[in-house]
């Protein structure tokens, strides 16, 4: 179990930092509704990366098992197509990248923040988490460590449990933060949600690089 527990983290930490997910919480934090909206979205966040790897978790416990001793080439060809597919991610993230001097762009649905429903909040956060194609690929090698490594129900209950909460952290931590004192983090929740907003392209792209580089190299490790 340690071992898959040693797969999932990085993969769990590349949900947790995508800015995007972050600066919408924060959005929704600074809107007229910022308590409800803001956890509904924090649910609805949970509940896509939660549905993610256990989707693919059962898929990929599917896959007939083999002999300890003996190569994986299935799941060592699907980590290394998720492994290209998150290298070349990371490279339309970088070419992305703002010049400097130039303020990076803001996604349209951003604006419509003031004026989300709780129902909405819920509806995007889950889409966020478990559409959006960068956390679905993390998702997915989560999946597949989890449901390819044999564990019991409670040792695969416990990896995926520890894959959710540190996926969901970063959106947890200021939502859970804002109720508990939301006068003293409306500034620096605005200061962050600046600084994402800018460097989003530049974290995402490194981010991915190295995780893409790391599945590659357990692709090839599995036969």
């Amino acid at each position: 179990m340690g071992e898959v527990i040693g797969d999932v983290l990085p993969l769990a930490v590349g949900v947790a930092v995508s800015p995007i997910p972050v600066i919408a919480a924060i959005l929704m934090l600074l809107s007229p509704r910022a308590r409800s909206t803001g956890v509904a979205f924090l649910v609805g966040w949970v509940a896509g990366i939660f549905v993610a790897v256990v989707v693919f978790a059962l898929l990929s416990s599917l896959i007939p098992a083999s002999d300890p001793d003996e190569t994986e080439p299935v799941r060592g060809v699907i980590k290394l197509l998720l492994g290209v597919a998150l290298l070349l991610l990371a490279l339309r993230q970088w070419r992305s990248r703002p010049k400097p001097g130039e303020a990076a762009p803001t996604p349209k649905w951003m604006g419509a923040v003031d004026s989300m429903t709780p129902g909405r909040g819920l509806g995007l956060g889950f889409l966020l988490s478990a559409v959006n194609p960068k956390n679905l690929l993390m998702a997915v090698g989560a999946g597949v460590a989890i449901g390819g490594a044999s564990l019991g129900a409670g040792e695969a209950t416990v990896a995926v449990a520890v894959f959710v909460v540190l996926a969901a952290s970063t959106v947890a931590i200021p939502v859970i933060g804002y109720l508990a004192a939301s006068a003293r983090l409306t500034a620096p929740l605005e200061s962050l949600r600046v600084w994402l907003v800018q460097n989003n392209a530049t974290v995402m792209g490194v981010l991915l690089l190295v995780i893409g580089v790391v599945m590659i190299g357990k692709g090839i490790a599995s036969f």
